[in-house]
């Protein structure tokens, strides 16, 4: 097995090249701003859609059947797993115990 040499290598090479922080700076400005908070908020909206899709395809449900478990349509569960709208917290706990999930919230 071949092992990387530490020493070696020219830090200060690497330095010099873009961060991911960096693209997204140019691609929605800087954090802080308008438009970086919006693209965090549709991030938000798309990782959490992810999520629950991922547990409903785990859990072996259809887009309606988990509609029907929390009360709602088919069309509100694809949305929220599209990342076009974000579930409230209330309906979130709906739809994770609809998963048979639960839900923690620890310190960081």
């Amino acid at each position: 097995m071949n092992t990387i040499d530490r020493n070696k290598i020219d830090l200060d090479k690497f330095r010099n090249y873009p961060t991911v922080n960096d693209a997204l700076d140019l691609e929605y400005g800087k954090v802080g701003t308008t438009s970086r908070e919006k693209f965090t908020i549709q991030a938000h909206a798309y990782y959490t859609g992810q999520l629950i899709e991922n547990a409903r395809k785990d859990a072996h449900l259809t887009q309606d059947e988990l509609a029907y478990r929390i009360g709602s349509n088919k069309s509100y569960i694809s949305r929220i797993e599209n990342g076009k709208t974000e579930p409230k917290v209330s309906t979130f706990y709906r739809i994770a115990a609809a998963l048979g999930l639960s839900v923690d919230l620890n310190p960081l």
